[in-house]
């Protein structure tokens, strides 16, 4: 039934001025429009829409995730910019928070201002990213 219908994402934010400023200035979002109830980004085509709200528990689960042509790159490209990689003592994570899981993808993790966590995948070489992302 939804097979053929665009996806719209959501993710949650206490602090709409944080959450405007990462998902634009640091993340390169592009903003569609912004009120009272959410802010709203075009993602690839993909709406992301972070809606304000009073309270907030961030889950200890991935909220978003981007798959990117090379972790490498975008990981420099947002160290640059002050963002701190998620490091896990239950993974084998590099120097810069990346893990290579058993499919081969890359993937290193971020927290958004209201702690939301954030994947960024490079698929494996046969194009094929992690469900563990």
């Amino acid at each position: 039934m939804l097979s053929g219908s665009r996806i719209v994402a959501f993710v949650a934010t206490t602090d709409s001025e944080k959450a405007h400023a990462f998902y634009q200035g640091i993340l390169g979002l592009n903003l569609i429009a912004e009120d009272q109830f959410a802010i709203v980004f075009d993602v690839n085509g993909v709406e992301l829409r972070v809606q304000k709200v009073q309270r907030l528990t961030p889950h200890p689960h991935t909220q978003l995730g981007w798959s990117v042509a090379s972790i490498e790159e975008a990981v420099r490209a947002l160290r640059a910019k002050g963002v701190i990689f998620e490091i896990y003592p239950f993974l084998q994570q590099d120097a810069d928070g990346v893990w290579v899981a058993p499919s081969g993808a890359k993937v290193a993790w971020v927290k958004d201002p209201d702690g939301n966590l954030l994947s960024l995948t490079e698929p494996n070489a046969a194009g094929r990213e992690t469900c563990d992302g």
